[in-house]
């Protein structure tokens, strides 16, 4: 297999994470044919998909499964099948996952927008809106999980409860090599790349990738500060990291202390929002750890989040 030198965790994260996502699929089907999962993710198929026009954008989505509607929002660079092929046939099996590609990325065209984290928060809304439902649970990733932020904080009465993976509310809630990372990232880094094959392949305008890599990145360019807003947000929410991730462990639990953890729950009683730090996980790894991740990510969506404390 080709080797590509990169700088910068988000690059490294998307190139390798792809790679290792496709080797694992390939090496679960070979040695594990006659499982049941390797089926599901060898023939499922959405129920649904189409363009939802949102926002002057014609945004790309999938829709598969039946159930409780959970919408993931994927990272950057990425598309449907890079981010999420492991992931939707175990979440499919017992609830609706809506799947979408954001502005500029896989069959969502470019338009000519601000490529920003408030923006994509819109979108996702009016996909929401298009598929006539009253409120979701949804989970992003890294680009998406700030995207997801976004998307509780400006459409709260949307979301009934929101899953974070290896996403940040603050610039600084990267460990300072990833903020540095992103000063020095440049189209060159991908040339010859899955995420450059697969952009040619979905119909985009090879002459524009430059363009295209430039345009994502530079949102992790620019400072913010969302912890005021996001402290505030009243739907519970599942923080998950890992403990070799590019997201610094002080910056999870800020939040998780916000949100009512940091006590005795045999005590005072479990608060409603969850935080878990994988073991062996790295910002890469993180959707490749489906074993533990999903009925992590169920069992929280599922529960009825009893907050009170036991009693004996």
């Amino acid at each position: 297999m080709k080797r590509y030198i990169l700088s910068g965790l988000t690059v490294l994260a998307v190139l390798l994470g792809a790679i290792s996502c496709e080797q694992k699929t390939r090496e679960h089907n070979d040695t594990n044919m006659n499982k049941t999962d390797s089926t599901a993710s060898q023939q499922i198929k959405p129920g649904e998909s189409g363009y939802a026009d949102v926002n002057g954008l014609k945004m790309y989505y999938e829709v598969y499964g039946e159930g409780k509607p959970l919408v993931l929002v994927h990272g950057s660079f990425m598309t449907i099948p890079m981010n999420w092929s492991q992931i939707i046939p175990m979440l499919a099996r017992d609830r609706k996952v809506i799947v979408a590609e954001m502005q500029a990325h896989g069959r969502t065209k470019d338009i000519p927008r601000a490529f920003t984290y408030e923006n994509m928060a819109d979108d996702v809304s009016g996909l929401i809106t298009h598929l006539k439902l009253d409120s979701v649970d949804v989970l992003g990733y890294s680009m998406g999980a700030a995207v997801s932020f976004q998307m509780t904080i400006r459409h709260p009465e949307q979301v009934r409860r929101l899953v974070i993976l290896s996403g940040v509310y603050k610039n600084d809630g990267w460990w300072p090599e990833v903020e540095k990372s992103f000063k020095t990232m440049n189209a060159d880094m991908f040339k010859g790349s899955p995420i450059q094959q697969q952009y040619d392949s979905l119909g985009n305008d090879p002459a524009k990738f430059d363009d295209f890599i430039d345009k994502v990145i530079s949102i992790d360019r620019k400072p913010y500060d969302w912890s005021k807003e996001v402290k505030n947000i009243k739907a519970p929410i599942l923080m998950v990291i890992g403990d070799a991730d590019g997201v610094r462990y002080e910056h999870a639990l800020e939040l998780f202390r916000a949100k009512g953890g940091g006590k005795m729950g045999d005590i005072n009683g479990l608060p409603k929002s969850r935080l878990a730090i994988l073991p062996g996980t790295t910002h890469i790894g993180m959707i490749s750890q489906t074993d533990i991740l999903i009925p992590m990510v169920k069992n929280f969506l599922d529960s009825d989040l009893n907050t009170a404390p036991p009693t004996f």
